[in-house]
């Protein structure tokens, strides 16, 4: 052990003090946005493999110096506009992180994936800075490239862009089953994303699409592209096969579990769990196999020497130190104007009390069966009612208001706002109709409501349903109409401050009828009055 702990001394004691803070600045960022990811990280299973982004990240880095190409940065003009253009970067994703923090929450997907990019940004200044051929600290090189690109693959994907991949996954996946089933004489159709057999329902949940196995296999991918992989036209042919890989075993368990339903087998329980794991293990198994098989067995170059001391590169410096001091006082900034939590250890709410049991004229249904959704929601704090009154021969209005409650971190903002209707209704058969130029929001005389999420969905019978839905984050409704607006973002924040974690509430309301002829109705006023009173 003795040899080499000196050994590590000596190279220590050989690196510059610049060196030393950089890379300890850098490490720092890495392990702050860690801690902050986290909770996110253990709550949600399609980014299980984050924990070892810190890990694989300092092997790839010592991998990049052992057997990576010695590839260095020339001094130069160009090199150095690139350290400030990608400081500057970094620096324009923390702010515009914060500003979306304001509205969003710390812990929105939007938010922590615009840190994710300002940090890969810092380390990619890094870098170009410990690469520079005056220090030739850390080669620039595939390896270490890779090291700084998985951090982005280990932020939850912005909500709009997860439920689009994910609504376009369960259809492919619903639809190829429904075919390979016909092959197989297996008589059977499809509604949304449920198919409908002989005896049974089989439905293909955001977990079965397949996307939780496709980020995962494309973070394997890449890492073991740059660990074992040394020939940059078969690094491509891995990072290729890696998310193909991952949907054809995802099809494969698909396809598996409804044959298994069809024979009469329960697949809710171990099968579904089971499967699922020896999945995501096989397809990482055979993409560790298939790196190996595509390694060259080529003599590995020379690996690095010793660091000498020799002139700064002091121009990259300073950007550096510049940046990383205005990002740090913007950090304080952002920290100095966040506001306490309102509703800050407050008892859960009695979500049965806001929506009336009993109402003049109408035929009130409460579902029993809805904490069935409890594990996929992270909450059991769950109420739904259903409003019915016949208005004619074969008419009628229907009402339906649901409520979800998830206590101070309980859930990221990000989960909650990943099952909106957007998410959920395309794959149970309800399609996405276009809202009239002249449509109308939830307003009633004496109370102020904010502005909600407004959809339009018919089913494959052609009945409608009007959707207003709204995300309360500590007793505010969250922002989604214009968070584009850098303006507006500013504003919002000197006015209100920067979110810190709160209490989380869902609210959806859904009707067959427009706003319009809703708006007079008593027990739409009592219904929207009651929810004031968590923020609405």
């Amino acid at each position: 052990m003795t040899p080499t702990v000196n050994t590590a001394r000596q190279i220590l004691g050989r690196l510059p003090a610049d060196a030393i803070a950089l890379g300890t600045l850098l490490l720092a960022l890495a392990g702050a946005y860690s801690w902050l990811l986290w909770p996110e990280w253990q709550q949600n299973p399609d980014l299980s493999h984050a924990f070892f982004v810190p890990l694989i990240f300092l092997l790839l880095l010592w991998e990049s110096r052992r057997h990576g190409t010695p590839r260095w940065v020339p001094v130069g003009l160009w090199p150095t506009l690139a350290v400030a253009s990608s400081l500057f970067a970094g620096f324009a994703f923390f702010a515009l992180a914060g500003l979306f923090a304001a509205t969003l929450a710390w812990t929105h997907a939007l938010v922590t994936f615009q840190l994710a990019l300002a940090l890969a940004a810092f380390l990619l200044a890094g870098l170009l800075i410990l690469a520079d051929t005056r220090w030739r600290l850390v080669p620039f090189n595939w390896i270490s490239l890779t090291a700084i690109l998985l951090w982005l693959l280990v932020a939850p994907l912005p909500d709009g862009t997860y439920a689009r991949i994910t609504l376009g996954l369960q259809q492919w996946v619903t639809g190829g089953v429904l075919q390979a089933l016909h092959l197989f004489g297996v008589p059977a159709r499809q509604h949304g994303n449920v198919i409908e057999l002989a005896t049974t329902t089989v439905g293909v949940e955001e977990a079965c699409s397949g996307i939780r196995s496709l980020i995962s296999c494309v973070f394997a991918g890449f890492f073991f592209a740059g660990w074992l992989v040394r020939r940059p036209f078969r690094r491509i042919v891995l990072i290729v096969a890696a998310p193909l890989l991952a949907l054809g075993m995802n099809f494969l368990r698909s396809l598996t579990l409804t044959l298994l339903a069809n024979a009469g087998t329960d697949i809710s329980g171990i099968w579904h769990d089971a499967t699922g794991f020896a999945i995501l293990g096989v397809t990482a198994a055979i993409l560790a196999g298939l790196a190996i098989l595509l390694e060259s067995k080529e003599a590995a170059p020379p690996s690095t020497p010793a660091p000498v001391p020799s002139e700064r590169p002091r121009w990259a410096l300073r950007f550096f130190w510049a940046a990383a001091a205005s990002t740090a006082a913007l950090g304080v900034f952002y920290l100095a104007n966040a506001r306490p939590s309102i509703r800050h250890d407050l008892p859960p709410p009695a979500l049965a009390a806001l929506l009336p049991v009993r109402a003049a004229g109408w035929e009130v249904l409460t579902p029993t069966d809805l904490y069935r959704f409890s594990d996929i929601l992270q909450t059991s704090h769950l109420m739904e009612r259903t409003y019915l009154r016949n208005t004619g021969p074969g008419q009628f209005t229907q009402i339906t208001v649901y409520v979800a409650y998830w206590a101070p971190g309980q859930a990221s903002v990000s989960q909650v706002a990943s099952h909106t209707p957007d998410a959920c209704w395309p794959g149970s058969g309800w399609i996405t109709q276009p809202a009239p130029a002249d449509d109308v929001t939830p307003t009633v005389p004496g109370l102020l409501i904010s502005p909600g999420e407004r959809r339009i969905f018919k089913n494959s019978a052609g009945f409608p349903q009007n959707v207003w839905f709204w995300h309360i984050h500590d007793g505010r409704v969250i922002s989604y109409r214009d968070p584009y607006s850098v303006p507006a973002l500013l504003e919002i924040a000197l006015q209100y401050g920067f979110r810190r974690p709160g209490d989380q509430f869902f609210v959806r309301l859904s009707s067959n009828k427009p706003w319009r002829e809703l708006q007079d109705e008593p027990l739409m006023r009592e219904i929207l009055t009651n929810l004031t009173r968590i923020g609405l």
